[in-house]
């Protein structure tokens, strides 16, 4: 687990994951999509970092969001661009999260699920703080799809720190399964995160990857050449996209089906 208050990854975070309104407008319309018919009025955006899904989490289902992090530096940065008055930055962890039971209509994890030291705790906590009919969102990075993250083929040392540090699909459903929350979607979403690879390789250089951030710097400094040489090619002028998991979970009863006598 990456305590971000001991590196300079916050410095750069934003620099190196905006990627645009399109990207922002993607991922409402998914969340969107699994949350027809369930009411929301308040969402707590577990791992919120410098707060990029508060806001728009905010204008789109026109909802009280708590934006909880345990980094000071992520927040500080969130509280300096918050315009949105329904959003309230908190600090906190996911394993003890400071707010009463049954308080939440939807929790959000976007890409901190791997930063969690307990996640068994963790989902214990979401489902302690949904409504009964409460809805975790989860936005991830998983084992099951290293092979088609960019950066991977560049950099070869970054493959195991990824099988250590990422969860799988399985350990996920099944982590909060126990908790109490089943699994009622998953899907894989396409985003594009850059223009072409050189673009890519300058987010790359802001720094804000913490599997990165543990590359030795001969190994970082050569993988971002070998992005840069690819940037030149015909390929590298194509867009950059990688995939990302989603992963929807309820608080309500699974369906039972009939018995079999």
């Amino acid at each position: 687990m990456t305590d971000y208050d001991k590196t300079d990854i916050p410095a750069g975070y934003d620099r190196a994951r905006d990627h645009g309104p399109e990207v922002i407008g993607l991922w409402m319309n998914a969340i969107a999509t699994h949350l027809e018919g369930h009411s929301v009025t308040r969402i707590l955006d577990l791992g919120c970092g410098t707060g990029r899904f508060s806001e728009a989490l905010a204008a789109r289902f026109n909802a009280d969001v708590i934006g909880l992090d345990p980094s000071q530096k992520m927040l500080q940065l969130a509280r300096e661009k918050q315009r949105d008055g329904r959003v309230q930055y908190q600090e906190g962890h996911a394993e003890a999260i400071p707010l009463p039971l049954e308080c939440i209509d939807l929790v959000f994890m976007s890409m901190s699920l791997h930063h969690v030291a307990d996640p068994i705790a963790a989902a214990r906590e979401c489902r302690r703080v949904l409504q009964p009919n409460g809805r975790v969102v989860i936005r991830t990075g998983t084992r099951d799809q290293i092979e088609s993250y960019p950066y991977v083929p560049f950099i070869a040392s970054s493959r195991p720190i990824l099988e250590q540090v990422l969860p799988s699909s399985a350990e996920i459903r099944d982590t909060f399964a126990a908790a109490g929350l089943h699994m009622i979607a998953s899907q894989v979403i396409t985003q594009t995160i850059a223009p072409d690879w050189m673009v890519y390789a300058e987010k790359l250089a802001a720094g804000g990857d913490s599997v990165l951030a543990q590359l030795s710097q001969q190994d970082f400094d050569d993988g971002l050449e070998a992005v840069r040489r690819h940037a030149g090619t015909t390929d590298g002028r194509r867009p950059v996209v990688e995939p990302i998991d989603l992963f929807v979970l309820s608080s309500e009863d699974p369906p039972t089906g009939p018995s079999s006598a």
